[in-house]
């Protein structure tokens, strides 16, 4: 068992999250420990009084809710009174027993979890405190659970293992889902996770799930006061729908937020660096320096770098971001050297009417020019866009030179 620990301003956004997981399907209330009635008969408003009357006891404290959620190995079938029953001995552990609490179980997820709600302010007023909680209390709740309910240990599970995850991340589509519950899907998997460095780069990656993070025009209000707000993106790239503010988000990713991630993002990405240029150079002798704009982009695709191009009103690119969705590393062209900046990149590239033409002049019949895989860049993108740095196993095989096999000579 996982267990996550998160502390908020905002009891009405907490359930606001797991209320909406509910509304679409992915989630259902389980248990509403110290409510006078059932979670059948509660209100989303009978919630939220419960934990305000609790929070207005003490109103100097400003973090006052607790977001918890339990994840449970894949491999387990965990009924719902056992469900039920961990979640009251874990907060019971914890130090959370006599607090009001809701029970979520998730199925947004190829694994069991639950997500606990509750309050850090007693019905004296006085503050639970988290100051290590997740370290001490509930690392010593998790191995009393793991072993009184015969669960999976943690311990004995590999690394990327532990980081629980949701199944499917698709691309937000306009009118499919809510808008705010489908930008936050998204923005909740990337932003903690990517590596990237400026927020282009960040809307490199976002913009494939039909998301953008937008500041507004310079000048504008909204970008004078720092602002940032998230859009969905339609078909053909163009924002739609009610734009999203950035703090209304349950991770917050405030522009403050994620400019304090770019430093360390820095460091993190540069082991990944080698592996798109490998990847890069390799395509174009593969396909002996051949290749058009749409080519290069469907073949990288084909290993999971994603191509962003940046282009002014005229058309004209002036700017390349490579997403290497497997090592969650984001580079600019020029990052990688002066030979992958959108300009060079640009000046290679040939017609796709010319590839076709030489490449039926060389072989008599249409061959395909690009690298050969059987996975697309967005299947099952989550699994790698959530894997551990240590799973990376560099370039594909296809893509690594071929030592030659040395021959003994004869002696002469």
């Amino acid at each position: 068992m996982v267990a996550k620990i998160n502390s908020s301003k905002s009891i009405g956004s907490i359930l606001n999250y797991n209320e909406n997981k509910v509304k679409s399907g992915n989630a259902e209330l389980i248990l509403a420990s110290k409510f006078i009635c059932d979670v059948d008969q509660l209100s989303f408003k009978e919630k939220l009084n419960r934990f305000n009357y609790l929070n207005e006891n003490n109103k100097k404290v400003k973090t006052n809710t607790v977001h918890i959620s339990l994840n449970f190995d894949s491999s387990e079938n965990i009924s719902l009174d056992k469900l039920q029953d961990i979640a009251v001995a874990y907060m019971d552990k914890i130090g959370f027993g006599e607090q009001p609490f809701l029970a979520y179980q998730h199925f947004d997820a190829a694994h069991p979890h639950i997500h606990l709600v509750t309050s850090n302010i007693q019905a004296d007023g006085k503050r639970i405190d988290l100051h290590n909680i997740g370290r001490n209390q509930s690392e010593t709740a998790r191995k009393e659970i793991e072993k009184d309910f015969g669960l999976v240990q943690a311990e004995n599970r590999k690394k990327e293992k532990q980081l629980i995850n949701p199944a499917n991340l698709e691309k937000a589509l306009y009118g499919k889902t809510e808008t705010k519950h489908a930008v936050s899907n998204v923005i909740g998997a990337v932003v903690n996770s990517y590596k990237y460095t400026s927020l282009a780069e960040l809307n490199a990656v976002l913009k494939q799930f039909n998301v953008i993070a937008d500041r507004g025009e310079e000048g504008s209000y909204l970008y004078e006061r720092r602002g940032l707000q998230y859009r969905l993106l339609d078909g053909q790239g163009k924002k739609i729908g009610v734009p999203i503010k950035a703090s209304s988000i349950y991770c917050r990713p405030t522009l403050d937020s994620i400019e304090k991630k770019f430093q360390l993002n820095e460091l993190l990405r540069k082991p990944h660096k080698q592996r798109v240029k490998d990847i890069i150079d390799k395509v174009w002798n593969r396909n002996n320096n051949t290749i058009s704009k749409s080519g290069f982009e469907k073949i990288l695709g084909k290993w999971n770098v994603n191509v962003a191009f940046r282009e002014n009103e005229a058309g004209r690119i002036y700017g390349i971001t490579f997403v290497d969705n497997q090592t969650k590393a984001v580079f600019n062209g020029s990052d990688l050297g002066k030979e992958y900046s959108a300009k060079a990149i640009v000046e290679r590239f040939v017609p796709a009417t010319e590839v076709q033409k030489k490449s039926e002049n060389s072989h008599g019949t249409l061959q395909p020019t690009s690298l050969e895989t059987p996975n697309g860049p967005y299947q099952n993108i989550l699994d790698q866009l959530m894997k551990s740095e240590g799973s990376f196993e560099g370039l594909p095989s296809e893509l690594k030179k071929k030592r030659k096999k040395k021959r003994n000579r004869p002696n002469l």
